[in-house]
């Protein structure tokens, strides 16, 4: 078989199998060589990683991989790519597949899981895939969420495709229109790097938006100490649900502040500004006030 990055075998794949894409599912496979070099280079595997690819396709990047390590689990929505995942890479004896929806996937167990089964050490745990422009944020979430910083199974690397204007809010700055609640999330946990710029006409067919390939290096400590995460996210969340009121109107749907006043005096004891809007703060100014209010409130 030709490489899977090969138009013509990607019109034989659809032929054979009677695929039609799917546009809610954001199915667009790339066609460059050039483009799936860089991300291959991108993601850079070694032979004792353990990789894990959301939305493979048709195995397309999985293709490249998985000869570089040392096991490798490809996670597929849709049902009717799974008998053609179990074709085009059916000479990879590393590979698992599962169809499954990721948000359901308990990312941490299934990590536990593999390093068991492997009959040799699994050095780095790295995650991978082609990204939904309206999933992207609730699946970076979702396994963010659940990295554990110290644990047997923490995340070295996650090497994302996604829309551009999504990849600029990632490595956005305070106060500028792109900035919002992931992009603080995301410098929580990870280093943000945009790796490679993908035009259109790099996939079949071709979308009508650019995409990039970011890299989210995983922090071993989070960029700021917070006394309590659930609070430190809950501020955050607060400030952009109603992104143009002030932190004194926002912060008070947290669900941590009792009152105004309260929320006024940690504000001052934060060095805060009450009427400054939360798309203006960054990651240390929001742990001042969520580690502020985290002592008020042991005292109340």
């Amino acid at each position: 078989m030709e490489k899977l990055y090969s138009p013509k075998t990607i019109s034989e794949i659809k032929e054979k199998y009677g695929f039609a894409l799917r546009k809610t599912l954001g199915q667009n496979f790339l066609t460059d060589k050039n483009i799936v070099d860089a991300i291959v280079a991108t993601i850079d595997p070694h032979p004792d990683d353990l990789i894990i690819e959301i939305g493979p396709g048709i195995g397309v990047i999985s293709n490249e991989l998985a000869p570089r390590c040392k096991r490798y689990v490809a996670i597929e929505i849709d049902n009717r790519l799974i008998p053609i995942l179990e074709d085009t890479l059916n000479e990879h004896d590393n590979i698992k597949i599962i169809n499954a929806d990721v948000l359901k996937v308990d990312i941490g167990k299934l990590i536990e899981e593999e390093k068991k089964e492997s009959n040799s050490p699994l050095n780095r745990v790295k995650i991978v895939g082609n990204l939904p422009y309206y999933i992207t944020t609730p699946i970076i979430m979702h396994i963010l969420e659940n990295q554990n910083f110290s644990a047997e199974n923490f995340i070295e690397s996650m090497t994302f495709m996604m829309q551009k204007e999504v990849a600029d809010r990632l490595s956005s700055q305070a106060g500028s229109k792109e900035y919002g609640a992931i992009t603080l999330a995301v410098n929580f946990y990870a280093r943000c790097e945009e790796a490679v710029r993908v035009p259109s006409g790099a996939f079949m067919p071709p979308p009508k938006v650019t995409s990039s390939v970011v890299k989210l290096i995983m922090r071993r400590e989070p960029v700021v100490q917070v006394r309590d995460v659930h609070l430190y996210f809950a501020l955050i969340r607060a400030s952009f649900n109603q992104r143009r009121k002030t932190l004194l109107n926002s912060l008070m749907t947290c669900g941590y502040v009792e009152s105004k006043a309260m929320l006024k005096e940690a504000l001052k004891a934060s060095g805060i500004d009450p009427g400054r809007r939360g798309e203006t703060l960054t990651n240390e100014e929001f742990a001042h006030i969520a580690n502020t209010i985290s002592k008020m409130r042991e005292v109340i």
